[in-house]
Order: C-alpha cells, then sequence, then structure tokens
C-alpha cells in the first residue's frame, strides 16, 4: 500500500514486516527476505523501446517501428550514469539483439553527459539528502525563463555545478533588460550597419554554441549584445529586434513569445524559421598581421583583411623593429598566409 521512496533507500517492501522476517527453510532459524527483488536500472535500460509501441499487448514492440526508429539519435543522461547505466543499458540492448528483437547492436548513436548540481552543502543535489530546490518556488518568484536561462548560465554543461539562489537574479534583471530594450526600440524603422553586423556575430556565435553544447557561453553573447543595444538603441530597428529573439527564443520562450506579438506578429515566434547570418558582414576588415623572421615572431602589424603579399612584404618591412633584424641580411623568399602572417626568411 505504501511504495513513495523511503530516506533509508531500502525497498517499499522492507516495511511489511510479517513479510521480511521468515523462518529459515532450511535450519528453521530466523531469516529475512530480500527485498530488493530488482535492480533500479531494469526499466532505464530498454524503457525507449516500448515508447515505439506503447500500446502493444503482443511483443515488446513492432520490428518495423523498431527498425524505423532505432538507435536513439543522441542520448544525455547525469554524469553518475555514465558508467553503470551506459554499461547495462547497452548490455541490455545487445543481448535483446542477439535475439533478433532489436536490428543493430547498439542503442544510442551519440552520448552526452551533463554535470551535478552541488546544493549550498556542497552534496549532489538529492531527494533522499533533503538538499533539493523546489522550482516551483523559483518559477513563482522569478518566473520559469529566469530559471532556465540561470541553469545554462551557472557554468559548463558537462561539469558539476553549484547552486545559488542568489546569483539567479542577475538572470532575472538581463530578462527585464531585454523587456526594455524591445518596447523602446520597437517604433525604430531603420538597423544601423553596425546594429546588423553584431546581431549577425551573435547568430553565429548562437549556431556554433548551440552545436558544441555551450549554453552557458551563449547566454552570456546575449547578454553582450542587449547591453550594446541598450547603449546603441539607433542601431537597432524592428529586423533586429525580431531576429534578436527568434535566436533567444528557445532559451527564454515565454517572454519571447509574448514581445513577439508586442512588435505586431501573428504568428508564434516558435514556428519562425531560424535566422541565417550574412557570412559578409562578420567578416573582419582588419587583422593583426604576425611577422616572422625564419619562423619567429618579431613583430605585429593591423593591416586589412584582404591585405595582399605584396603590401604585406612592403608592410613588413617599414617597420623599425624588422628594419633592425634584416640589416646587412638577404631576404632569400617570403611565405604569405592570407588573412594571418607573412614571414621573411633570410
Amino acid at each position: 500500500e505504501k511504495y513513495q521512496p523511503t530516506r533509508t533507500g531500502e525497498s517499499p517492501l522492507s516495511a511489511i514486516t510479517e513479510w521480511v522476517n521468515v523462518k529459515c527453510l532450511k535450519c528453521g532459524g530466523r531469516a529475512r527476505r530480500e527485498t530488493d527483488t530488482m535492480p533500479n536500472w531494469a526499466g532505464s535500460n530498454w524503457y525507449f523501446l516500448r515508447y515505439l509501441d506503447s500500446n502493444n499487448d503482443k511483443v515488446l514492440a513492432d520490428s518495423k517501428k523498431i527498425k524505423y526508429w532505432m538507435p536513439v539519435d543522441w542520448y544525455d543522461g547525469g554524469i553518475e550514469h555514465t558508467t553503470l547505466h551506459l554499461l547495462y543499458s547497452r548490455f541490455i540492448y545487445k543481448f535483446l539483439y542477439d535475439i533478433g528483437i532489436v536490428p543493430n547492436s547498439e542503442p544510442y548513436q551519440k552520448r552526452t553527459s551533463h554535470g551535478m548540481v552541488l546544493a549550498k552543502d556542497g552534496r549532489k543535489m538529492s531527494k533522499s539528502l533533503g538538499n533539493v530546490i523546489n522550482p516551483d518556488e523559483i518559477v513563482e518568484q522569478y518566473g520559469a525563463d529566469a530559471l532556465r536561462l540561470y541553469e545554462m548560465f551557472m557554468g559548463p554543461f558537462g561539469q558539476e555545478i553549484s547552486w545559488s539562489s542568489r546569483t539567479i537574479k542577475g538572470a532575472s534583471h538581463f530578462l527585464e533588460k531585454v523587456w526594455k530594450l524591445v518596447l523602446e526600440c520597437q517604433n525604430n524603422d531603420k538597423n544601423g550597419q553596425e546594429g546588423m553586423v553584431i546581431l549577425n556575430k551573435l547568430n553565429k556565435k548562437i549556431d556554433d554554441d548551440l552545436e558544441a553544447m555551450k549554453f552557458n557561453t551563449a547566454v552570456a553573447a546575449f547578454m553582450e549584445f542587449v547591453n550594446f543595444a541598450l547603449t546603441n538603441q539607433k542601431e537597432i530597428g524592428k529586423e533586429i529586434l525580431e531576429k534578436f529573439l527568434i535566436l533567444l527564443a528557445p532559451f527564454a520562450p515565454h517572454i519571447t513569445e509574448e514581445l513577439w506579438f508586442r512588435l505586431s506578429n501573428k504568428n508564434s515566434i516558435h514556428n519562425q524559421p531560424w535566422p541565417k547570418y550574412d557570412q559578409k558582414l562578420i567578416k573582419e576588415n582588419k587583422i593583426t598581421l604576425v611577422i616572422q623572421i625564419n619562423g619567429k615572431v618579431r613583430d605585429k602589424v593591423e593591416a586589412a583583411a584582404d591585405i595582399t603579399q605584396e603590401k604585406a612584404v612592403r608592410a613588413s618591412l617599414e617597420r623599425e623593429k624588422i628594419k633592425k633584424w634584416l640589416e646587412g641580411k638577404e631576404i632569400k623568399k617570403t611565405i604569405f598566409i592570407s588573412g594571418k602572417l607573412i614571414n621573411i626568411v633570410i
């Protein structure tokens, strides 16, 4: 009747003392029945197969559905499960492969692990330890978007991170600035050139960080953009605001949806195509050209990004530091790597 988790870590069966405490069948002495009748990994090793055909009461799952959907494209789990759960789930799946239930020998194409969240006491957050944070209370005070953003901003995805109720205020403050930016710039008709460049750089940064699961640096990039936009509001027109909100939408779905409609849009922001950055706009106009003598760095100079080898040689020979190294020497050849360096061989 009572199957809720206990603080002892024992099975709910252990509370039924008249069933647990018995006589030994061999000697007649006092004995105790085993209450850990099934490992907690048992269900989590193959549940994804039942998702494919959950109403099937004849077989584990229809073979055509298994062939169509498996293997799992991407499996993400807690870092503490990396060894045991991954070992058991692959073991069970390979067994199912051996007896012809599944069509391939590996259950997952990609496996990643997220880091553990540590409580104030420095221990892993756990219901059994009683040190968990109730997300409902955080949402009630700061909103769901602030909680989402804070969890992504806390630290690298795969590392241990410490929870702090105080620093979540920073995520909430950022969303207040997003709200202010949209309301104050929503009537701007024109987009400034600098604003478009900054937006397209942000677009590329978010694309790259999402692919690499660097959510914390993506949130940091959003914060940098908003700080720029608030102090350069003439650069920020409606087009920039809309693209910015679409980029932010997966991170803060509620506030972006509200602001999207405040910009007089009719359809949900979550149905919009993902923005594509303009390669021309993010291309740097200037570079730092490294000047080497026989492979050793001797100087650096700011130059146009499209500088030619001829101009790079000329600019290098005019540098006082380089003249010192070339005095009385013969230049045998120059090696030029566009956009990076020039090496003068003497």
